[in-house]
């Protein structure tokens, strides 16, 4: 039994010593005129004002195709559009495209722009643009997270000024779906043709707002780009994106009114913003994960029992109170929880000490193992499952070092780099999707090298079949070997927590937790008044 029952999580965090540093396959899809806001009753949507919104890191990365985390997400999203984006249930919606149709094979997509498409400069917008665009994702050189993410494109072209053709190397149900991955957003030919740096502080993009200033580190500022297609949308005159690097004093800002939006909250402020008056709390159950990386081509993680090991030294359950607080579900070492379609409800992991301790001797440790975890500040529940990892595994035989680190720090020197760390990752539309971000052999962020080929052959012929019975015997194998082998530990999935003042009004918490519609949101009248 876990030694910990008992302890909340603050009291566990005291008492430890001080840190040493699937959509629906869209065969044929013709969009509808632009949907209008959801409105709550007697609410409904209003044009103007500009919404204050906080984040929690700065945003580093402005060019689209190379944005990694959540802020870079948001900005990105104002101001450039995709093919496709994602709708609240996960399923492809025109965006740029207004229709699209797949061959028979799956392997032949046909995507039809909408008309005068035109970029926020006033320049024409065209498929030549969406080829130099997707091929600019696909080349490796450009380093883009969307090279792995957007599908097995094989090649990309243009069958007249409003129609592209994306073929693929093998049959991919998912391609509408994918093509909304965050980074695939659609910039003018002339950069890619040469002017690709000037996007990482200029920005020239089709989506509903433009930029005014950006200062990575303090606020970004958009205005309504007149030129978005939808001459409805966006509500809103403009959007401040606030960094607040400190969490305590990111929601002290929404509690008095000096932002009206946070993209998240974290779970130790949950209960304070929820009691406090003119605020409305959000949450929504997610896939979005913790995990702890193991390299499984380096010692000691290259030897399977190791892994298995440390996976029974977790108290699941006791991970979500003292991780997410109480605010989640635990998870099983593998990504998919039953928030996805396709989720195989395999054998429950607990904890077994004397098991863990055999394995270990097993495998040539039978004094314990010394390892060193490397955490970032940013989420600060990275340090949490850390400290949390620690005191569960000492019982087991390991005897683990946890260092903290900057974020700017820990993805520049250690990310897709280090042998032992604490990864974080937002729920993402399909189970393909998150197998081939991260576990795949080929995954853009390959980052526990487990390069299993029988995995690798489940995936890919999941993704390559509609049959439904099919894919979920082949993402069950997935998950099974997961589960079996440990590339990671993840052992807390999280419910997604923001905030908002109750004047936002359109606004809807994404269980993605990478999407966010602010061309959906809107100013009440009750909003204090400010001028892009």
């Amino acid at each position: 039994m876990c030694a910990m029952k008992g302890l909340n999580r603050r009291q566990f965090i005291t008492s430890s010593t001080a840190l040493t540093g699937a959509a629906m396959l869209p065969w044929s899809f013709s969009a509808h005129a632009a949907a209008v806001a959801s409105a709550t009753p007697g609410n409904t949507p209003r044009k103007g004002g500009v919404l204050r919104i906080s984040v929690d890191q700065a945003v580093s990365v402005l060019n689209p195709h190379q944005v990694r985390v959540n802020p870079e997400y948001l900005v990105a999203e104002l101001l450039y559009s995709g093919l496709t984006r994602l709708t609240q249930e996960m399923k492809a919606e025109a965006d740029l495209a207004q229709s699209w149709q797949a061959s028979a094979d799956l392997k032949q997509w046909t995507f039809t722009l909408r008309p005068n498409l035109k970029f926020s400069d006033g320049t024409a917008l065209t498929s030549a643009d969406v080829v130099a665009s997707l091929q600019a994702l696909l080349d490796p050189k450009n380093a883009s997270p969307a090279l792995h993410n957007i599908g097995p494109i094989k090649a990309v072209s243009a069958k007249d000024t409003n129609t592209v053709l994306i073929e693929t190397d093998a049959p991919y149900a998912d391609l509408p779906v994918m093509l909304a991955y965050p980074d695939a957003k659609i910039i003018p030919a002339s950069i890619v043709q040469g002017q690709y740096d000037k996007l990482n502080k200029a920005s020239l993009g089709a989506g509903p707002f433009q930029l005014v200033s950006y200062d990575p580190e303090r606020k970004i500022v958009v205005k309504r780009n007149p030129h978005y297609y939808d001459p409805a949308r966006p509500y809103l005159d403009g959007v401040e994106v606030v960094v607040y690097p400190d969490g305590i004093a990111e929601s002290s800002a929404l509690i008095s009114g000096d932002t009206d939006l946070m993209l998240s909250a974290q779970s130790s402020e949950f209960a304070r913003l929820s009691k406090s008056s003119g605020v409305l709390p959000l949450r929504v159950a997610s896939g979005q994960f913790l995990n702890v990386n193991m390299g499984c081509d380096q010692k000691p993680f290259n030897d399977v029992r190791v892994r298995q090991a440390l996976a029974l030294c977790v108290d699941r359950p006791a991970s979500v109170d003292f991780v997410a607080d109480g605010l989640g579900s635990p998870g099983n070492d593998t990504p998919i929880n039953a928030a996805y379609p396709y989720f195989a409800n395999l054998a429950k992991k607990a904890v077994d000490y004397s098991k863990a301790k055999a394995l270990l001797a097993d495998a040539g440790y039978p004094n314990g193992l010394d390892l060193t975890l490397i955490a970032s500040d940013k989420p600060a529940t990275r340090t949490q499952l850390g400290i949390a990892l620690r005191e569960m595994a000492k019982q087991g035989g390991f005897r683990i070092d946890v260092q903290t680190m900057a974020h700017s720090t820990y993805l520049d020197q250690v990310w897709k780099k280090g042998n032992f760390y604490v990864g974080f990752y937002n729920m993402q539309p399909t189970p393909d999707a998150v197998f081939s971000l991260l576990y795949t052999s080929t995954a853009s962020w390959n980052e526990t090298r487990w390069n299993n080929a029988d995995f690798d052959s489940a995936v890919n012929a999941a993704g390559e079949t509609n049959d439904d019975a099919q894919r979920t015997t082949l993402y069950g194998k997935a998950q099974q070997l997961m589960h079996d082998e440990v590339p990671s530990l993840i052992p807390t999935f999280f419910d997604l927590l923001a905030a908002s003042r109750d004047y936002v009004g359109g606004y809807h918490l994404h269980p993605r937790g990478a999407v966010f519609r602010l061309d959906h949101t809107w100013l009440t009248d009750k909003a204090p008044k400010r001028a892009v």
